[in-house]
């Protein structure tokens, strides 16, 4: 079939990133098994459905690929996105989507894992969590940029990094740090800015906000309700008039009276009115719509440690027909003409990087990996990730074809097959 050709000239271009002639075969390998339609995607299942005479060879030749091999993960990532970016970028508009993901795991040897908060699951619990940067459009989406977070019990543990590899140069640093840093990287590799797009967890950080302005770009982001902002007409006040004597005050000030609100109090003082149904995108049975408001503020956090007022920006609040207060709230710098229905379609993008998670765990095994280490950790998140970057060019360049036609065929397993961990008795899986 000729998507299946051109999966063998994709991949045979991203083994140029690896470094090493010997290392081609498995990369190959390893992706072509990602996209078999099988349950479990670890390396052992996927080196039975490769290879199903020489099972035990091939499996440890793909354990040593991803697990041991010193190849780049940001070299293959790099190409991947080189070609896919000329098939997703356009004149339309495109969006840069921050998010993290969790896969929970037992015991707690495995590199990263903490009791911490994980989305799959909706709660704390004992886990990894990858911190990742999309590139989307109206076409489509694919993350270009994927790191585990290191708790810091992790990252201060010198026995339990040596153990798991992590390298020297990775210290701890919070989840928008990571994220602010895979921005830069971006930028650095001469991706197209584009505005980012982030929900509360990262939105809520200041520095985060700051230093995606700092790199001159637009963003719209979640907060958190208790997030405060100057309302409309209100303003810290100017330092205090300088006495003459001692230094002259310069920090902004707030009194009684004149001091920030939450975005939920402001949210629910709007008249009724100033909210207005806004449809964002045809949904799947019909069209996604929820009432929006739009006004002008100024981040308050900590500006009377400042000399001078924040720039305004856009809050967005989000209050579906019939609930009794605001569901969700953004800060956005898009420019102050933008109409709400503008601010409300960027804001809305974010929804692509739902679709890739589940795309990725579901059809590529993103959280199938069952080592402990740093490195094959992140190998095999690449690979997910070069796997889904030829099903988003097929989809670029054939819309509206099923999205399994460039799968490879699934071989048949020997019937004497038994899975590592599995009882002698149990009856194998095809």
């Amino acid at each position: 079939m000729a998507n299946l050709a051109e999966l063998d000239i994709y991949l045979e271009h991203l083994c140029e990133a690896l470094g090493h002639m010997d290392r081609r075969a498995s990369l190959k390998d390893y992706c072509k098994g990602l996209m078999l339609p099988i349950a479990r995607k670890s390396v052992e299942p996927l080196a039975a459905h490769i290879e199903p005479i020489r099972v035990r060879a091939r499996h440890q030749s793909l354990h040593h690929f991803v697990a041991k091999s010193a190849w780049s993960d940001n070299a293959v990532l790099a190409s991947v996105c080189d070609h896919v970016k000329p098939l997703l970028v356009t004149d339309t508009g495109h969006y840069w989507i921050i998010d993290d993901t969790g896969f929970p795991k037992k015991g707690k040897h495995s590199v990263g894992v903490a009791r911490q908060y994980c989305g799959q699951l909706g709660k704390q619990d004992n886990c990894q969590v990858a911190v990742s940067l999309s590139l989307a459009t109206e076409l489509g989406s694919m993350p270009i940029a994927y790191q585990l977070y290191l708790p810091k019990d992790w990252a201060s543990d010198p026995e339990r990094r040596a153990v798991a590899g992590v390298p020297e140069e990775i210290a701890f640093a919070t989840k928008p740090e990571i994220a602010l840093e895979q921005l830069r990287g971006a930028l650095e590799s001469g991706t197209p800015p584009g505005v980012v797009l982030a929900d509360a967890g990262y939105g809520d950080d200041t520095g985060f906000r700051d230093g995606i302005t700092e790199l001159g770009m637009l963003y719209a982001v979640g907060i958190r309700p208790a997030t405060t902002v100057w309302a409309p007409g209100t303003a810290p006040l100017p330092p205090k008039a300088w006495s003459g004597r001692g230094i002259r005050p310069t920090r902004l000030r707030r009194e009684v009276g004149n001091e920030p609100v939450s975005v939920k109090a402001l949210a629910m003082s709007l008249p009724s009115q100033a909210y207005r149904s806004v449809i964002w995108r045809e949904g799947s049975n019909t069209n996604l719509s929820s009432r929006f408001a739009a006004v002008r503020v100024r981040p308050a956090h900590r500006d009377y440690l400042g000399t001078e007022m924040r720039a305004e920006e856009w809050l967005l609040i989000e209050w579906p027909e019939g609930d009794v207060e605001p569901l969700k709230y953004f800060l956005s710098t898009a420019p102050d003409d933008a109409t709400l229905e503008q601010i409300v379609f960027v804001t809305k993008m974010r929804w692509r990087i739902e679709r890739d998670y589940q795309e990725l765990k579901q059809e590529f095994g993103l959280g199938h990996y069952e080592g402990r280490g740093w490195r094959g950790f992140h190998h095999h998140a690449t690979l997910c990730i070069a796997a889904y970057g030829f099903l988003t060019m097929q989809r670029l360049k054939h819309p509206g074809a099923k999205k399994n036609t460039a799968e490879p065929k699934t071989p048949g397993l020997p019937n004497d097959y038994v899975a590592r961990g599995s009882r002698a008795s149990a009856a194998s899986c095809v």
